[in-house]
């Protein structure tokens, strides 16, 4: 006869739990902080490929200030600005924070804008 070999199994597993790392709470309190009111405008893809054949610079710097008061005129309703800076005209959904179109100033000037509910001015 074959010889049987009986393991006895827990009716239990034991379950090794993985002691936590001690964290400086505070420094991760100040890391999710900035992380959560960091605010950032996307560019669509039409106003992507608008900004590159209109050769429309903007600095990063820039892009901050803009940002910064799209989010603060979406804060007081605003929906869709018209975003006027020196060398662009954008317009801006600030519901998705995103950019719909750019165009340079020159070209702005010959426009009529619709479909805006604000005006930010830089």
């Amino acid at each position: 006869m074959d010889k049987f070999s009986i393991h006895r199994v827990p009716l239990y597993p034991t379950i090794r739990q993985k002691q936590p790392t001690p964290t400086n709470s505070q420094q991760s309190f100040s890391a999710h902080l900035q992380e959560a009111t960091k605010q950032e405008l996307k560019v669509s893809k039409h106003a992507h490929e608008r900004i590159k054949e209109r050769n429309i610079a903007i600095t990063e710097q820039e892009w901050q200030v803009v940002s910064d008061k799209v989010f603060e005129a979406h804060s007081k309703g605003v929906k869709q600005p018209l975003v006027l800076m020196d060398q662009a005209a954008l317009i801006v959904s600030a519901k998705n924070a995103t950019v719909i179109t750019a165009m340079d100033r020159t070209e702005a000037k010959q426009q009529l804008f619709t479909n805006i509910d604000g005006t930010i001015v830089l």
